[in-house]
C-alpha cells in the first residue's frame, strides 16, 4: 500500500502559545509526530502542513516534507480537511492510505500506527479507522442538559442510577490516529467515512492538548508511558 501520513501543524495556538513546538520529554510535539511516522515500518511518505515559519525551522532538520499552508487554511476556524486537500492538490499523486497524526495527542507508538494499517489490509473494503479509548465515569449516562429552570434533564433517557460497569460501553475520540482511504476522503469529504472502525487504545494515556492543563497533564504522563512503551 501507499500510505501517505500528514501532519497538521499550524503556528496560531492560543490555548498553549507555540504550542506543536513546545518541548514533551526531549523533543518538541511536532518531532513526536514525526517520529511516530518515521518508526513505522509502512509509511510511504511524511508530510506536515503548516503556516509558521518557527515550526518550518524545527522541521527542516527532521527530513520530511513541509506543504506551505496558505493563511486561509490556518485559521482557528479552518477545517483541517482542507488543509488535507491542500496537501494532495500539491503533492498531485494517489495514496491509497491517508493516516493524521495530530501533534497534540502524542502519547502514541509506530507500532499502533502498523496496526492500524493492517486493519485495511485485512479489510479491503474499510474505509477508515478512528482511534478511541473506552471511557467508564465518563459516560452519556453521567451528564445532563439544563432546562430552562435550569432543572437537570439526563443526556441520555437511560441509565442514570445504573453502576458503571452495568453501563453499554461507549468510546471517545483520542486525537491519536485518523486513517482513511483516499477514495473515501475524497469522496465522502471528510476524515471520518460511513465505514469505519475503531482501534481501541489504553485510557490511561488520553491526553489531548488544548490548554495548559492538557499539557501538564501530558508532562506528568509522559515518562510512565515512555517507560511502558520503551520496547514499542
Amino acid at each position: 500500500m501507499k500510505i501517505l501520513a500528514i501532519i497538521p501543524a499550524r503556528g496560531g495556538s492560543k490555548g498553549v502559545p507555540g504550542k506543536n513546538i513546545k518541548l514533551l520529554g526531549d523533543k518538541s510535539l511536532i518531532v513526536h509526530a514525526i517520529d511516530c511516522a518515521k518508526e513505522s515500518k509502512m509509511i510511504s511518505k511524511i508530510v506536515v502542513t503548516t503556516d509558521s515559519p518557527e515550526i518550518i525551522n524545527v522541521v527542516e532538520k527532521e527530513n520530511v516534507d513541509i506543504i506551505v499552508r496558505p493563511d486561509n487554511l490556518a485559521k482557528d476556524d479552518s477545517p483541517v480537511v482542507n488543509a488535507v486537500k491542500h496537501v494532495l492538490d500539491t503533492l498531485k499523486s494517489d495514496y491509497d492510505l491517508l493516516v493524521l497524526l495530530q501533534p497534540t495527542a502524542p502519547l502514541r507508538s509506530a507500532q499502533q500506527l502498523d496496526e492500524i494499517i493492517n486493519m485495511f489490509k485485512k479489510d479491503l473494503s474499510l474505509e477508515g479507522v478512528i482511534s478511541v479509548v473506552p471511557m467508564d465515569d465518563i459516560h452519556p449516562a453521567r451528564m445532563y442538559q439544563l432546562d430552562e429552570n435550569i432543572n437537570l434533564i439526563p443526556y441520555i433517557n437511560s441509565g442514570e442510577t445504573l453502576r458503571r460497569q452495568d453501563l453499554t460501553p461507549v468510546y471517545y475520540r483520542n486525537g491519536c490516529f485518523y486513517a482513511v482511504t483516499q477514495k473515501a476522503f475524497l469522496e465522502q469529504n471528510t476524515l471520518m467515512p460511513t465505514y469505519k472502525k475503531p482501534y481501541i487504545m489504553d485510557p490511561n494515556w488520553l491526553v489531548n492538548i488544548d490548554n495548559k492543563r492538557d499539557f501538564a497533564l501530558a508532562t506528568l504522563l509522559y515518562d510512565d508511558w515512555k517507560d511502558e512503551n520503551s520496547n514499542n
